[in-house]
């Protein structure tokens, strides 16, 4: 238990003292919002190509962490529509609903990966990322095209953005440069490296600027539904799935790491853009984030 709190206490720190800028609107104006945009269209991206380019990606299951992932990702995100009469909840407080329970935060996801294990997680978490981001996407679109939020206008822009992810094109690439036995060559390697080192401690620091704690005061039975299903059904149907499949002790941990984590904060955007319930996405945010300082470290001493 010592091992996990001293891999994951200085990320949730991280996190907390973004909490604290935040509610001291520190630096101010729109300093966050254009730092947050810097991190998603170029550090995360050059950290998903530095990864990716350069790992041995054979030493990795890639097939049984995609089974793993993928396949409780898609029952969970059935299992929502299932219930949708049950839960009680409007067209956009669905969608709010079924993207935090999707959903995963994914600088906390690699941070952790890489803090637990060091290169190993890091590659791991990478190839998790590049398995997970193009399919999370696609889902939640499709829940706010099926729940009927949106029109056709927005359809064709949410569609488009897919394509120009620069997470999905982060991945790509990363990819494309090791199948091709290219890497990074020269100065590239170093200059990427540099790039992406930089994307974690700020994309943890912003996840806590994003918080929202007068959020919580929202408790209704999709938020309790939902963080239930996102904090512990989750993660328990993952790590049953990696232990049948006989995952290796890093997929392992990485897997249920990823399948643990707290929803993203862009679920808040998309919620905002998309015709979702932005006041419910922001309090499964907050609530999720702080839970997981709890949940995560206990699933991870479980597993191990």
């Amino acid at each position: 238990m010592t091992e996990v709190a001293d891999a994951l206490g200085p990320l949730f720190l991280l996190i907390l003292l973004g909490a604290l800028l935040g509610r001291l609107r520190q630096p101010s104006g729109d300093f966050w919002a254009q730092l947050e945009r810097l991190i998603y269209f170029l550090l995360f991206p050059a950290m998903l190509v530095a990864t990716l380019a350069t790992a041995d990606v054979s030493q990795v299951p890639v097939g049984r962490v995609a089974v793993a992932l993928l396949g409780a990702m898609g029952l969970f995100g059935a299992l929502l529509w299932r219930l949708r009469g049950w839960l009680g909840l409007a067209a956009p407080a669905f969608t709010s609903a079924f993207q935090g329970a999707l959903r995963f935060n994914t600088y906390v996801g690699v941070a952790g990966a890489a803090a637990l294990h060091g290169a190993p997680g890091a590659t791991v978490a990478a190839v998790a990322v590049a398995l997970m981001v193009p399919v999370v996407n696609v889902l939640c679109v499709a829940s706010f095209i099926a729940a009927g939020t949106l029109g056709t206008g927005s359809l064709g822009k949410s569609l488009a953005a897919l394509t120009r992810n620069p997470l999905i094109l982060g991945c790509l690439l990363g990819i494309a440069l090791n199948l091709g036995g290219i890497g990074l060559p020269g100065w590239s390697q170093a200059t990427v490296e540099l790039l992406g080192r930089a994307a974690l401690p700020l994309g943890l620091v912003a996840v806590g600027v994003a918080l929202r704690p007068r959020a919580l005061m929202r408790l209704d039975r999709g938020t309790w539904a939902t963080n239930l299903v996102k904090l512990v059904l989750m993660p328990a149907l993952v790590l049953l799935l990696a232990l049948g499949l006989g995952l290796d002790p890093v997929s392992r941990d990485v897997v249920l790491l990823f399948a643990a984590l707290p929803t993203a904060t862009s679920a808040y955007i998309l919620a905002r853009q998309l015709g979702g319930d932005a006041e419910m996405m922001a309090a499964l945010i907050t609530a999720q984030t702080l839970l997981a300082m709890l949940t995560l470290p206990l699933w991870l001493r479980l597993a191990s």
